[in-house]
């Protein structure tokens, strides 16, 4: 029998939360019209300022990053990590104390839609420090499917990034810093309601401005520079903000020598951009 106290929210479960973007709106190249600034998760914020978690949310993320590196998972594994986290608190509310169980839930699910070995729940539980045992992890995730209705197809920005980088014929540099400012983008909240292609489109572009100065690199495959430009400055202001306490996890793990320094070298180059081609 589960323990009583695993449930993670404090009420029946709220109607399923839609995934991404609204339902009967298209992100594609053939739509002329999308929204013009972030459609943030249905709640997310509410759920947030409810919980007094307003600056919380981009410890989350770090938080999900070092663990990420720690287990060796991929990097898809990641932002659906946060999706579904995001997902769950929007379509409700959460107890505050249960928010370390629901987040290593959320991670087991993701583990199970993205990797082929799976980490055992023993060791998630170790992730917890004793918080909650294997029958709560259990039951945690059980709870999520349940709110989500099984929904939990995520177009992983990352895997909009790799091809948005070969139709750009974007160089392995280029492709290392975009996905720094695109994993940059998880410590903020605001980016959790732009669709994950502009958000790699926007990482993209920036990367090649960022290396080789304004007015370089190609244009946007699928979205114009003014769809693009107010996305990127969330990567710029985390870039810029460097190891900060709680929020370090990304930058460290960008600055080691097998990522080339690309953290230390995203600030140096945000601070002293070089010259554009003339």
């Amino acid at each position: 029998m589960l323990s009583p106290t695993a449930p993670l929210d404090p009420e029946p479960r709220s109607s399923p939360v839609p995934d991404g973007v609204p339902a009967g709106r298209r992100v594609s190249p053939g739509c002329p019209e999308r929204p013009p600034g972030p459609c943030a998760p249905p709640g997310l914020e509410e759920a947030l300022s409810a919980l007094g978690l307003e600056g919380e949310r981009e410890y989350a993320g770090d938080i999900f990053a070092e663990v990420m590196e720690y287990l060796g998972l991929a990097g898809d594994t990641l932002y659906l990590a946060v999706h579904l986290l995001d997902s769950y608190l929007g379509a409700g509310r959460v107890r505050l104390h249960r928010l370390q169980l629901l987040g290593v839930a959320c991670l087991f699910v993701a583990c199970k839609m993205e990797e082929c070995v799976l980490p055992e729940p023993a060791s998630l539980c170790l992730l917890g420090d004793g918080s909650f045992s294997q029958a709560e992890l259990l039951c945690a995730e059980r709870r999520i499917l349940s709110r989500l209705d099984f929904r939990l197809h995520h177009p992983g920005p990352l895997l909009c990034l790799g091809l948005l980088a070969a139709l750009a014929r974007s160089g392995p540099q280029v492709l290392l810093l975009a996905t720094y400012f695109l994993e940059l983008s998880l410590l903020e909240a605001e980016a959790a309601g732009w669709e994950p292609g502009r958000r790699a489109a926007a990482a993209l572009s920036l990367a090649h401005r960022v290396l080789h100065g304004a007015g370089s690199g190609p244009e946007p495959a699928l979205y114009s520079r003014a769809e693009l430009v107010p996305v990127e400055p969330c990567m710029v202001r985390a870039a810029l903000r460097g190891p900060a306490p709680g929020l370090a996890a990304i930058f460290l793990k960008y600055a080691r020598p097998q990522r080339q320094g690309t953290s230390l070298a995203a600030a140096r180059l945000l601070r002293h951009p070089p010259a554009g081609p003339p």
